[in-house]
């Protein structure tokens, strides 16, 4: 019984590693991406989106959420810049009124992290 045991024990490391390189403080948004990862599970980002890194976010209601940082444009309007991101993660309806991207009610903070989050992948 010790080989499913230590199957899981190297899952387990690999998942853990994969958060490794995910920078404390994104240069570009200032954001603490790992902070990010976390606040895409917990908003639920990925029951509309598919997100690179995200268990199960691969929905495509919205937009896929992967390569975001080459993109030029974003919400299809926005040029693709940190602070437009952010603008548009906290409040989309304010750029799109019609959007179906719901208002998370998410602090300048969070959605800088979530931000660095999706520019870091």
């Amino acid at each position: 019984m010790v080989a499913p045991r230590l199957c899981l024990i190297v899952v387990a490391a690999l998942l853990a590693g994969c958060d490794a390189h995910l920078p404390e403080q994104e240069p570009l948004t200032g954001g603490n991406a790992r902070n990010g990862k976390d606040l895409v599970r917990q908003t639920g980002c990925g029951s509309c989106h598919t997100i690179k890194g995200i268990p199960g976010a691969s929905a495509t209601v919205g937009p896929s959420l992967e390569d975001v940082k080459k993109r030029t444009y974003l919400a299809g309007r926005l040029e693709n810049k940190p602070a437009n991101l952010i603008k548009w993660i906290r409040n989309p309806r304010e750029i799109d009124p019609k959007t179906a991207m719901p208002q998370l009610d998410l602090s300048e903070a969070q959605a800088r992290d979530i931000a660095a989050y999706l520019y870091s992948r």
